[in-house]
């Protein structure tokens, strides 16, 4: 049996990326809704049906698990996925935790789509950690579309700096990477941000949760690193997508050789 990982695009690699370099004992689905993305545009109703064409998908794949790669899905989508689809379902959400209490830090900057910055659930975390003070958010719309379009150079930096404006780069220990697209750009925010400034997503720590959940439930293994890629409607990806996805992928290990935290 598989395990489905969902994005509304590109995005998700990163958490696919991270998945067959620590599981590599399982074979994979990767479903990225091209046709709507992005989703840091939509409407809650509209996100929620999009996220629940995909866990029908996965369904009827077979799929033993589904981890929605995408923080604004998972934002407003997770708890409505969970109460309708009896499989385990994992999301990602902003490493704000680990941000505001490893030892030592100041301030923090989460950058996340319009809609994770809107959306309750992404205040409430911050809320429960007590961390109101020394947490900014800031909405980075277009970033999404920049990775699509495989878009990683001056264009990017240039909004990048203008979306931060005159904001003092200096008092913050932590940026939070608050959407998977944005893994893509680690090398522009190294550029950007001190160097003392640890740039953190949370990949790594939604699949060591995988990892335990399926290992809870004796669901582990069974496969040897195999993916499948989908698209929007559950069509099987062309050869365009697949070798997109691959220069994704190959992106990715290179932004892990960039010197900032991983949690």
């Amino acid at each position: 049996m598989k395990i489905g990982i969902f994005d509304s695009g590109m995005g998700g690699l990163s958490l696919l990326h991270k998945a067959i370099k620590y599981l590599p004992g399982e074979d994979y689905i990767f479903y990225a809704d091209v046709a709507n993305v992005p989703y840091g545009s939509k409407t809650p109703e509209q996100i929620r049906a999009f996220s629940s064409a995909a866990a029908e998908f996965m369904i009827a794949k077979g799929c033993k698990a589904m981890v929605v790669a995408c923080n604004t899905a998972t934002s407003v989508a997770i708890e409505h996925l969970r109460s309708n689809y009896d499989f385990p379902i994992l999301g990602i959400e902003p490493a704000v935790k680990p941000a505001v209490t490893h030892e030592g830090h100041k301030r923090v900057l989460v950058m996340a789509t319009p809609v994770t910055v809107r959306e309750a659930k992404l205040h409430m975390l911050i809320s429960r950690l007590e961390a109101q003070d020394d947490v900014d958010l800031l909405a980075m719309p277009d970033l999404v579309s920049f990775a699509e379009r495989e878009e990683f150079g001056a264009a990017v930096e240039e909004y990048i700096k203008k979306q931060l404006g005159d904001t003092d780069l200096t008092q913050y220990s932590d940026l939070v990477l608050g959407c998977t697209h944005y893994n893509n750009f680690k090398d522009t925010f190294s550029k950007i941000f001190p160097k003392e400034t640890a740039i953190i997503d949370g990949s790594r720590a939604t699949i060591r949760h995988l990892d335990s959940i399926l290992t809870e439930k004796g669901m582990r293994g069974g496969g040897n690193g195999n993916v499948e890629y989908y698209t929007s409607g559950g069509v099987l990806a062309d050869n365009a997508f697949c070798e997109k996805a691959q220069r994704f992928l190959s992106r990715l290990e290179e932004m892990e050789k960039i010197t900032c935290g991983t949690l």
